[in-house]
């Protein structure tokens, strides 16, 4: 029995075939990016994360260049996730205090003031460890308390990190979603206020909120290519669990550049593919992935689409991939030794399985037909983001140190000319 391929694709025919663009509009008004930058320079701490090059491996492989938006350097939290938790929780308050004709400033936000208005909240979150880490530390931020449901794998240094922000963490003997039904039935006993970035029947204005937040961070990555003399990318690989960064990242290049936007690659695990059986299916609607989720991309690891991600990925995602553990490991590995004169970059497992989906694309060569379907090449500037840092330090020193996960032998590219004896 062989080993798993490193990347198995699905084409989406919906992609190109005419753009709606009431379909972004509704979970992406054009003033969402504006309106989330200017409440996210606010947050202490705040600087935009790197846009890096990759140069040399971009020549290596053929392209015309890969560009890397590092969230490991986001705050002092390592993930772009605080971007989303910290908006949702500022418009709900603002929705809770029926301002509507203006904007909050933070000083206001954590007035006593304030406080005394809304009364003793608790902000509440499922996560597999960032998520929660951003609205756990966004709520202590704004004086208010939080509560984080994780479930049973999740890392015990993802815990401890949720914890030093003063939040307090429930363990669920259970997979993710199990930890969201949780948290949710919970919220309604002790009266939570929980910010997911998933949705639900009755519930779809807070995971709105999050993704809109997502978008500070492509507004600045828009912003650093400019620099560069680039107009915009010509391909978006964007990692998924839910979907709702897929979608807020896809949603914002179709806002900008409507049927020219870049090509979009939604890259999930092979053990957590919900948007891949979704399409699969094909019948519009999401579908829940069955399983235990075990994969080592704790951030994606997500059973369940997100319905509102779901209703803009259907629509303008070109690709949806699905690859092992041992293309994410790739993905680290490669970023942490660098050839000669690229950055190094320090990534989490759910942060490099873009950059070892664009490897093995471009190498291996059952992906031929892949590769040339999205015409990647010498005119190629390839956009990935790097959503997470060293989040979990003993799974990333196992990968990193130990060669976990490694490449099955029919799947490397190099052959080791070294010889025992």
């Amino acid at each position: 029995m062989g080993s798993e391929k490193p990347i198995e694709w699905l084409i989406n025919p919906r992609a190109r075939t005419g753009f709606d663009p009431q379909v972004v509009e509704s979970l992406l008004p054009p003033d969402v990016p504006w309106r989330a930058r200017r409440f996210h320079r606010q947050l202490p701490g705040y600087r935009m994360s790197p846009l890096v090059g990759l140069p040399n491996l971009a020549a290596r492989l053929g392209l015309g260049g890969i560009w890397v938006k590092d969230e490991s350097q986001r705050l002092d939290l390592r993930s772009f996730k605080v971007l989303g938790g910290s908006y949702a929780i500022y418009q709900w308050v603002r929705q809770r205090l029926g301002i509507t004709d203006r904007e909050l400033s933070f000083a206001e936000l954590t007035s006593n003031e304030l406080r005394e208005r809304l009364g003793d909240i608790t902000f509440a979150a499922a996560t597999d460890g960032n998520h929660g880490r951003g609205v756990a530390w966004s709520a202590a931020q704004m004086g208010f308390k939080a509560v984080i449901y994780v479930h049973k794998l999740t890392s015990q240094q993802r815990i401890q990190a949720i914890e030093q922000t003063g939040a307090r963490v429930v363990v669920i003997d259970g997979t993710y979603d199990d930890a969201v039904h949780q948290v949710n039935e919970d919220a309604q006993r002790y009266g939570w206020v929980v910010i997911s970035d998933t949705a639900w029947e009755g519930y779809e204005d807070i995971p709105k909120w999050v993704m809109q937040g997502y978008t500070t961070m492509l507004s600045e990555a828009q912003e650093q290519l400019a620099a560069q003399g680039l107009s915009k990318p010509t391909h978006v690989f964007v990692q998924a669990g839910v979907g709702s960064l897929a979608a807020a990242t896809l949603g914002y290049y179709a806002n900008l550049f409507g049927a020219e936007r870049p090509l979009g690659v939604v890259v999930e695990p092979t053990k957590a593919a919900c948007l891949y059986l979704s399409a699969q299916i094909g019948d519009g609607q999401p579908h829940k992935f069955e399983g235990e989720l075990d994969t080592i991309m704790a951030g994606l690891a997500c059973g369940e689409p997100n319905p509102i991600a779901w209703q803009v990925l259907e629509r303008i995602a070109d690709v949806f991939a699905i690859c092992p553990d041992y293309v994410a490991a790739k993905g680290m590995r490669v970023y942490g030794v660098p050839l000669r004169g690229d950055p190094m970059i320090i990534s989490g497992e759910s942060g490099a399985v873009t950059l070892g989906a664009l490897l093995f694309i471009m190498e291996y060569p059952g992906a031929r037909e892949l590769r040339d379907y999205l015409g990647l090449g010498p005119d190629s500037q390839v956009l990935l983001i790097n959503s997470e840092g060293n989040t979990s330090p003993d799974d990333f020193r196992y990968v990193m140190w130990e060669g976990g996960n490694p490449v099955p032998d029919e799947y490397k590219i190099f052959r080791s000319s070294l010889r025992g004896g």
